[in-house]
């Protein structure tokens, strides 16, 4: 993910903010009000961990882990978890089963087994002889009785939506707690809530990640928001290499193989950060059809194709000066 938010000289007069890494990413929270940083960090933070707890791949005690223990089954599960389970149907829904979270396996089976900083940059060749099947649509979610069958075999993988979901609820209940202006970024899934800065929050979108305080690297621009949420979805970050395949970590469940996609950049402002990611992801694995996809939906989006040629739709916003 590659959209960071920025601070202008206009707006960092009157902002806070903070950076650190956590669930594998980093993190960016910025608040209206000074006095409530570090009540908005301790927030966010609790968050953080609650949610890796539920929702990690990479923990052998995660609670969505020990649902290998009780496939097949319906199985109580935490109100957390059923809503994130909740947000990553919404994505298959939405896209078709392109937004995908039963390639657990199959992710695996490409290398991603692991917190990405633990994944070895290059390995031996892969022999990926059975493309993955979906199965989403056989898993059962009663949300209000936290209630969660999920078919024998599968392993769940909610790493295309969590993020995104869980900025968007940390945002929410920051600036619900605090009554301050928030905006939440995890990993570039960016969602803001409450009190708007003058001018709305400045987010820089770039191609190649970076520390959004330094000078971007590559083409980017600098944008307002001022609901909701943006999100950037990119073939450029989280590559490895297997014997001489390029691999990342956007899966298409078509094949079970990394999507192999005309763009290299999406980002995409939404109502939630939710639905921004959804759409960006499902547009790296689109290719060339997420064009008229976009426009239809009337979602602003800017897509960078491998050749670096940018497109933008649907009022995407005119770049700051």
């Amino acid at each position: 993910m590659t959209a960071t938010s920025t601070l202008g000289p206009t707006m960092s007069e009157h902002l806070a903010w903070a950076d650190w890494d956590a669930i594998g990413t980093r993190i960016r929270l910025v608040v209206t009000e000074a006095s409530q940083l570090d009540r908005a960090r301790a927030i966010l933070t609790d968050d953080l961990a609650a949610l890796d707890a539920a929702c990690s791949r990479f923990r052998a005690d995660s609670e969505l882990m020990a649902l290998d223990a009780s496939a097949g089954q319906p199985t109580t599960v935490s109100p957390l978890l059923a809503e994130a389970v909740s947000a990553a149907l919404r994505g298959a829904m939405l896209t078709g089963g392109l937004v995908d979270p039963t390639v657990g396996r199959a992710m695996e089976t490409i290398g991603y087994d692991r917190d990405f900083d633990s994944v070895p940059a290059h390995g031996a060749a892969l022999r990926i002889t059975v493309s993955h099947v979906p199965q989403w649509r056989q898993i059962r979610l009663d949300e209000s009785a936290h209630l969660l069958t999920v078919p024998a075999g599968v392993r769940l993988d909610l790493g295309a939506t969590a993020k995104a979901w869980a900025a968007d609820r940390s945002a929410q209940r920051i600036g619900r707690e605090l009554g301050c202006g928030v905006l939440v970024s995890l990993g570039g899934d960016i969602a803001v809530a409450g009190q708007v800065p003058t001018g709305g929050w400045s987010i820089r979108v770039q191609d190649i990640t970076g520390d959004p305080s330094s000078p971007a690297q590559g083409p980017s621009g600098v944008i307002a928001i001022r609901a909701g949420g943006l999100a950037t979805s990119s073939t450029s970050a989280r590559r490895w290499q297997r014997g001489g395949d390029l691999m990342h970590h956007i899966l298409d469940p078509r094949t079970g193989r990394p999507a192999d996609s005309d763009w290299r950049t999406v980002s995409v402002a939404a109502g939630s950060a939710l639905d921004a990611n959804i759409a960006s992801t499902a547009s790296i694995i689109r290719g060339r059809s997420a064009v008229g996809w976009l426009a239809k939906l009337g979602l602003p989006a800017r897509l960078v194709a491998v050749d670096g040629s940018v497109t933008t739709l649907a009022g995407w916003p005119e770049v700051s000066p």
